[in-house]
């Protein structure tokens, strides 16, 4: 995991790289200027957490489960649903289908469309 200097962290699961925003502005520069439309994007949804981006290079239709279940407990972890006892919901979309209309906040944005996948935050902090 290497992100010292950038409003991100970053880790790899299973071959994917994973990016973590660190705060609002943050992860507007992850999802408008660093993620591509083809990647994957995550976040948790109805609360306050940070943007996750799963890059996509090979174009995949859809993540392997594991990889999926990583960035959404990293979503689930990176956000005010951290100390949830059960399941939360989380979003995930391509990057393409992330909007920011005029007037929004730093760190808010719109979906086109979204699935949800339920996880468990995790117990400790991710590593």
């Amino acid at each position: 995991m290497g992100s010292k200097g950038r409003g991100y962290r970053e880790y790899v699961h299973e071959g994917f790289t994973i990016l973590v925003g660190k705060a609002d502005a943050d992860n507007d520069e992850l999802t408008f200027d660093v993620a591509e439309p083809r990647d994957f994007w995550l976040h948790v949804g109805g609360c306050p957490g940070s943007h996750v981006v799963v890059r996509n290079p090979g174009n995949l239709a859809e993540l392997p489960k594991p990889v999926l279940q990583r960035a959404a407990e990293l979503a689930a972890w990176y956000s005010k649903a951290r100390g949830a006892r059960g399941k939360v919901d989380v979003h995930v979309c391509r990057v393409a289908d992330v909007g920011k209309p005029r007037g929004f906040a730093r760190g808010e944005v719109r979906l086109a469309r979204f699935e949800n996948v339920r996880v468990y935050p995790p117990a400790r902090a991710p590593g």
